[in-house]
């Protein structure tokens, strides 16, 4: 018989070994079968170094088949590889899809006549570091607009289209709307302009104006007292280069740079592509128009785009379709991709809706892989075009190749997600732009 004693250590120990047990299980990454069988095709050797050694590579991957019911109502089921919504990724450019999306949830929100998404906009400043905007030289009418802001954020996706979002949204507004629709893990407190903590949580003074001046609506300048939960620590590398470019040797900080787990952004894409395959209270308040206009700069090219006119040989069809990203910078003319990709840091996210309209298939795929074989953060020598970009390339092609052989019991119907797409006007003699800050 146990003796007292020892009847109270165990009533002790056998609960905390419950717990680590409970813990250790939890922090176990997921990973389907399907995914090993389908990675397993493989020939690239990056791409069997990577996917047998994901942790190091802080690699993650979402494959959702979709099946269609014979009404054409969607279905979708994901599969894993090595996927943790506890593990840090930077989401980098990511964070702009939500927030295109929120803005025009805004605009609809404030029913303000004669407010849209292409009404000109004035910024102002009136706190450290904040810049004001008057005008915007690649719009087509020469003025900055929530359009054209959402179409260089997506087009090939420049930061400060970004940081203007972020301004109009206003910090507490952005992770209050986010948190509300079930995304609760999600946190967004940062612009792209190097500001500190208490910068952040001020934004600018906005104006709304007609044409010829007149003001619509006036958005004074917010600041967010909300408290955010910095307590779990996201730690990463040996060491990083400062302000002063100078060798900090301690691991890089990111506890409070923006925060969504890869899942998150496949349901906030999936909520807009599909809006009723997702419960009401995670789908965004747009018009038809609002969806449509979406879509269209999620998936055109910037080869297709007059305002802004990009130059298509810097920024060409794949530049931004990390997974059909290949040496010819081309895209296969019967595939178009929707989706937002992200990379900084050593980190390259894509979440993308992929149809091939010939072979009439469709499925979303989302990764996420760190590539930083010296561990310093802040030096750009990062692997991304000899590790990063092949391996999504890799994983891009086995997923379609395993997708387009999959049985269907009913064959989609597409024309919903058959637009019709800007082409180029031969007689602008406007010069291309080479360079942006993304």
């Amino acid at each position: 018989m146990l003796n007292f004693v020892t009847y109270k250590m165990l009533k002790i120990i056998i609960p905390i070994v419950v717990i680590c047990m409970a813990i250790k299980l939890k922090a176990q990454p997921k990973t389907d079968s399907l995914m090993l069988h389908i990675f397993d095709h493989t020939e690239s050797i990056v791409a069997k170094r990577v996917l047998q050694n994901p942790a190091n590579y802080r690699l993650q991957i979402i494959y959702t088949e979709i099946d269609r019911d014979k009404k054409n109502l969607p279905g979708f089921k994901n599969f894993y590889f090595n996927y943790d919504p506890e593990s840090y990724f930077n989401p980098a450019s990511m964070v702009k899809m939500p927030l295109a999306f929120l803005s025009l949830e805004k605009l609809n929100q404030l029913q303000q006549p004669g407010l849209n998404k292409y009404t000109r906009m004035q910024f102002d400043s009136n706190y450290i570091g904040q810049k004001p905007l008057i005008k915007d030289s690649t719009s087509e009418t020469g003025f900055p607009s929530i359009a054209n802001f959402i179409k260089r954020a997506f087009l090939i996706s420049e930061n400060d289209p970004y940081n203007r979002l972020y301004q109009f949204m206003g910090q507490e507004a952005i992770n209050t709307r986010l948190h509300q629709k079930g995304y609760e893990k999600i946190r967004i407190t940062r612009q792209f302009m190097g500001f500190d903590e208490e910068q952040n949580r001020h934004t600018n003074p906005i104006k709304f104006m007609k044409d010829d001046g007149e003001l619509i609506f006036l958005q004074t300048s917010a600041y967010n007292k909300a408290h955010f939960d910095f307590s779990k620590q996201f730690l990463l590398g040996k060491g990083y280069l400062n302000k002063k470019d100078s060798l900090i040797n301690e691991p890089f900080d990111f506890t409070k740079h923006n925060y969504i787990p890869l899942e998150d952004f496949q349901q906030i894409l999936q909520s807009v592509l599909f809006p009723l395959s997702v419960p009401k209270k995670q789908r965004f308040d747009l018009q038809k128009n609002d969806r449509d206009f979406l879509l269209k700069y999620l998936s055109q090219y910037p080869s297709e785009t007059n305002y802004p006119k990009y130059n298509d040989s810097i920024f060409y069809n794949s530049y931004v379709k990390f997974f059909f990203h290949d040496s010819t910078h081309q895209m296969p003319q019967q595939i178009r991709v929707f989706n937002k990709v992200g990379w900084a840091y050593g980190f390259l996210t894509d979440v993308s809706y992929v149809i091939d309209v010939k072979n009439n298939i469709e499925f979303m795929l989302a990764a996420t892989i760190y590539v930083n074989q010296d561990e310093i953060l802040n030096d750009d020598k990062y692997e991304y075009e000899t590790i990063g970009l092949p391996l999504l390339h890799e994983v891009g092609n086995l997923v379609y190749k395993y997708d387009l052989k999959r049985e269907r019991k009913y064959q989609p119907d597409l024309s919903a997600f058959k637009l019709k797409y800007e082409t180029r006007n031969p007689t602008d003699k406007r010069t291309t732009i080479k360079e942006v800050d993304n």
